[in-house]
């Protein structure tokens, strides 16, 4: 049996060591697979693994060719480098020339096709493969031609393993197929970081380019073949060491008569929008400064497309990119909407690190900024004062009464909560993230929702005069959010001026087009962003556009569902109440965003009606839910006669009623077929005892 054994070994070590020597220029793909597939098959053999030989093994053996190849070309030009040609003749000498051009040739041969995007420079890049996080990131080069990347580094450890100089010139006469014999199709593009921690605009480039290119043609869970994880690592821990240095609402100065800001909305995981919005707007440069208002990821496909996009532009250019923290950047917001899920799938096993080092970024972003002294931009709106917040008895019944803050006091939150909370001294955190404007005059809690206010036209007037300001542009509010409120406007060119006073406008913006990307009912709205100008910066040009073209992508939740997993929730709580320190009272939640929306306060009612409801869990404790829509209401549309704020009240509680009941009855439904089960397969069993 043993002799059996070392025979079959020894004919997998030839079959090795034969694959190892072949050259793969004139192969396509699929013999490429086929060989490798071959080879590893072999080597688990001749190593005595056992395992099945997977897809990932192939395209990490793949890549290691990449590495070594270009690993090998280095070490020929340091050595033919420091090579004397005294002694060689003519003919020797072209030799050695020759053979220091091709290894310069495998690493940095520049396109020859002409290609659609614009010229790229062939950067320096660095890469670590997976299971090699904690080696060191170590230089790498690109060969590009035509429309394919390859990307190599110089991180493999088994020296054995390393290309000789006559394996490096098999390639001589092939250099212009090396790069589409050793990458199937979907991986001939991927992303790694500068070995210098250096990013550029040809980086940056190159990251939108091949992101454009494959997100096309690959599926969510190859996406990290495309961006590794330590390129994530990279990337967000060098725009959190950026963000982190900038105040809570940071302060951006224009300069230059042809200076301009660009101000986007809610772009909620659209990342080819995004990428039609730059081409629209022009990237980031000296004279144009982006600012975003939040809302990156959820609700669409690619939230960490646009993230990633999003960070790499703050590093190249921090002074002309800033980005501020919407609401859906929290643990419990991308919990429910669709990014936890989208890390996970897209990463697979490493997706719980890569989403904790989302959320640590998150907790980074500032919260708003004044631009030129005369703009004010945020994702919610208006916050309340947080002295007179602190100040309240936390034992007596809140007052009605809600002071108006301060850009003072705003400075003063600590902002780093991965989650906001219900209450204490970083309130404010969740008013500027969650608040909403109203028609009716005052600030007021928004007790539908429990997080975040209510202020109105008084409110704005008084925040703009009180800071000498003439415009705020907010987001936070899509079409879905202003559909049925006939008092502002529908977002459906993607904003709408809300207040206008005698000291300037209160605007809504939101740069997702044909919003949501996930969920059955598409609101057909236009995107839009507002540029400024110099020299009067509070006059602000809207700009509307149309989707662009995205690939379909099923959706990584049900959001139509609108029940909250009990042990999503539960998680939430725990994270949240384990990131309370200090003198912070607890933070609470409410998976209440997608119901309807009503403001209570406007019939003196401070204690509205929820659509989530506890409901015990079967084991003694209980449990938050969310109430399911009803398929049908009885008794709507309601009669025209019936006035504001009355009408949006009555519909409100009809649909909360006949949900309730809705899902009342569809839970009897099923205990009552519960127990007619357990009765009949005991029937059986006793019946089965009987004989």
């Amino acid at each position: 049996m043993d002799h059996h054994k070392e025979r079959i070994k020894s004919g997998c070590q030839k079959i090795l060591e034969g694959i190892n020597s072949m050259s793969l220029v004139n192969l396509d793909d699929q013999q490429v697979h086929s060989l490798v597939m071959m080879r590893e098959i072999a080597r688990g053999v001749v190593d005595d693994r056992d395992r099945k030989v997977t897809k990932n093994d192939v395209i990490t053996s793949l890549r290691h060719s990449i590495e070594k190849m270009v690993y090998a070309s280095r070490d020929i030009i340091q050595i033919l480098s420091r090579m004397s040609f005294e002694g060689l003749d003519d003919q020797r000498i072209h030799l050695v020339m020759r053979m220091k051009e091709i290894a310069h040739g495998i690493i940095d041969k520049q396109p020859r096709v002409a290609i659609t995007r614009p010229h790229l420079l062939a950067d320096q890049v660095g890469f670590v493969d997976e299971g090699m996080r904690d080696s060191p990131v170590v230089g790498s080069t690109k060969i590009s031609n035509g429309d394919t990347l390859i990307d190599g580094a110089h991180s493999m450890t088994n020296e054995d393993e390393m290309l000789d100089v006559e394996h490096v010139l098999r390639f001589e006469n092939g250099l212009d197929e090396v790069q589409e014999s050793l990458l199937p199709s979907c991986f001939q593009q991927f992303i790694l970081w500068p070995p210098d921690d250096c990013v550029t605009l040809e980086w940056v480039q190159d990251m939108m380019f091949v992101l454009e290119q494959v997100l096309h043609k690959m599926l969510p869970s190859e996406f990290c073949h495309v961006v590794p994880s330590i390129v994530v690592d990279k990337l967000t821990d060098a725009a959190s060491s950026i963000l982190h240095k900038e105040p809570n609402c940071v302060e951006i100065t224009c300069q230059g008569e042809h200076s301009r800001v660009v101000v986007v909305g809610d772009i909620h995981g659209q990342f080819h929008d995004l990428m039609l919005l730059l081409k629209h707007a022009g990237v980031p440069s000296e004279n144009q400064i982006y600012v975003f208002n939040g809302n990156y990821v959820n609700h669409g496909a690619f939230g960490i497309e646009v993230f990633l996009v999003l960070l790499a532009w703050k590093v190249l250019m921090p002074h002309r990119v800033y980005l501020l923290r919407g609401n859906h950047e929290s643990r419990y917001c991308t919990a429910k909407y669709g990014f936890k899920e989208e890390v996970w799938t897209k990463y697979g096993a490493q997706g719980e690190d890569v989403y904790n080092k989302f959320l640590e970024c998150f907790k980074e972003l500032p919260l708003a900024s004044v631009i030129s002294n005369c703009v004010y931009t945020t994702h919610g709106g208006l916050f309340r004062s947080i002295h007179a917040a602190s100040s309240q008895n936390p034992n007596r019944k809140k007052t009605k009464r809600v002071d108006l803050g301060s850009l003072a006091e705003l400075s003063e939150v600590t902002r780093a909560c991965v989650d906001c909370p219900h209450e204490g001294p970083n309130i404010l955190l969740s008013d500027v993230l969650w608040s909403k404007p109203s028609r009716r005059d005052g600030l007021r809690d928004n007790t539908g929702r429990k997080l975040g206010l209510w202020w109105g036209p008084d409110c704005t007037e008084a925040f703009l005069k009180q800071h000498n300001l003439k415009l705020i542009i907010r987001s936070h509010e899509g079409p879905d959010a202003r559909d049925g409120r006939d008092d502002f406007g529908d977002m459906s060119s993607g904003y709408s001026i809300d207040h206008d006073g005698e000291s300037g406008k209160l605007c809504t913006l939101f740069s997702a087009p044909d919003y949501p990307q996930f969920g059955q009912r598409r609101y057909n709205n236009k995107g839009a962003y507002a540029v400024l100008t110099s020299p009067d910066f509070a006059i602000p040009s809207f700009h509307s556009f149309k989707s662009a073209e995205r690939p379909m992508v099923d959706p990584y939740v049900d959001l139509d569902a609108n029940i909250m997993d009990s042990s999503k929730l539960d998680s939430c709580r725990s994270h949240a109440q384990a990131s309370t320190s200090g003198d912070s009272a607890p933070q609470r939640f409410t998976p209440d965003e997608t119901g309807p929306e009503f403001d209570f306060g406007a019939l003196g009612i401070h204690s509205g009606p929820c659509w989530s409801v506890e409901l015990p869990d079967g084991s003694g404790g209980t449990q938050i839910v969310q109430v399911p829509r009803a398929p049908a209401v009885e008794g709507l549309p309601l009669p025209p006669s019936i006035q504001e704020p009355h009408k949006a009240a009555y519909e409100y509680l009809f649909e909360l009623v006949a949900s309730l009941k809705h899902m009342i009855i569809t839970r009897e439904t099923e205990n009552r077929a519960l127990v007619s089960a357990l009765r009949s397969r005991a029937r059986k069993r006793k019946g089965r005892g009987n004989s």
